[in-house]
């Protein structure tokens, strides 16, 4: 999937990650960038069409998919942490927010732009998942579950629609230098690094792309013996 001349839609793209993927989507030669966040008003990025979009509401997704017919590239982007244990109470309730946005968030989108860009040649999804996906740490556990789901749902999601010659890439990273991790103190990758290897994968064709060091160790690990998601984590 190249970006040049590509029409693409990003979610969660007023800040953060989402607003460098809509950047360098435009340095790249995108025909057209939708910027999708719940509130258009903050997408302030010049060269951008900026879209009312909540992952988390199914009318919200069916009225982007009627209205941006042109897509053929989305960014599944939005996603929220809460810093918490599995067995803390209240994790239900945690639990449930984060898999209404970080896993049925990409279900919903997929669902309703597959056959837009099944129309349109192909084209590609492109989910952010994480190196949570494979190894817990005790901050994030409860966000570790819901990125693991995130990941089965991307595998399942490239099998399904590889007949329509849909490109489905899992982006596999550790810690991003943006708000959501401000008060932690490990190692960080910048956006613009994080972006920058990430469409260099889509446009070579790659299934899945892990950004830095750790996530590529991390993913090496799961075939130890004992696997490193058993002895080790994320601290």
């Amino acid at each position: 999937m190249k970006l040049d001349n590509a029409t693409v839609l990003v979610t969660g793209a007023n800040r953060g990650l989402g607003l460098e993927f809509a950047r360098q989507a435009l340095a790249r030669g995108a025909r057209k960038v939708y910027a999708g966040a719940r509130d258009p008003a903050s997408v302030t990025l010049a060269g951008v069409t900026p879209v009312r979009l909540d992952v988390t509401d199914a009318a919200s997704i069916a009225a982007a998919a009627n209205a941006l017919a042109d897509v053929d590239l989305v960014i599944n982007n939005a996603g929220i942490a809460h810093f918490q244990q599995v067995l803390h109470d209240g994790v239900e309730d945690s639990l449930q927010a984060m898999l209404d946005t970080n896993v049925f968030g990409i279900l919903g989108m997929s669902r309703a732009f597959a056959p837009v860009l099944g129309r349109n040649g192909g084209g590609a999804f492109l989910n952010v998942l994480s190196v949570a996906s494979w190894i817990s740490s005790p901050a994030l556990a409860a966000y570790g579950v819901t990125k693991a789901a995130a990941w089965s749902l991307t595998n399942a999601l490239r099998n399904e629609l590889r007949g329509q010659g849909t490109q489905v890439l899992g982006l596999h990273v550790g810690f991003i230098d943006t708000d959501l991790t401000r008060d932690i103190t490990l190692p960080k990758q910048a956006p613009a690094t994080v972006v920058e290897r990430g469409y260099a994968a889509l446009e070579a064709g790659l299934d899945e792309v892990m950004i830095d060091e750790l996530t590529q160790a991390v993913k090496a690990g799961l075939s130890a013996t004992p696997g490193i998601y058993t002895v080790n984590n994320v601290r």
